[in-house]
């Protein structure tokens, strides 16, 4: 039996991570945004388009696919896991 002074190590909870609420749809205003900020961007990534634009991963894949087909953006390379492009060049 523990010492009546002593209390039992109360450990800490940790600190409980906020859920992004990201967009499952475009808005004109984020497709707009996409259309015009993504031929500034030196990398594209899912990950940059959910950070920077606040959409979800599924819909992030799939304006890339698009803006790949119309050609604002390249392919560098490919994975099973992730896809990595880059702008296209205005001089080509």
């Amino acid at each position: 039996m523990p010492p009546a002074g002593k209390q039992k190590k109360k450990w800490s909870k940790g600190k409980v991570k906020d859920k992004a609420q990201h967009a499952v749809v475009f808005e004109k205003s984020t497709l707009e945004k996409l259309n015009k900020d993504v031929q500034s961007y030196r990398l594209v990534t899912v990950a940059t388009l959910v950070d920077r634009l606040k959409i979800n991963g599924s819909l992030a894949r799939r304006a890339l696919a698009d803006l790949e087909e119309k050609g604002q953006i390249k392919k560098v390379t490919s994975h099973s896991k992730m896809n990595i492009y880059t702008r296209v060049a205005a001089a080509e």
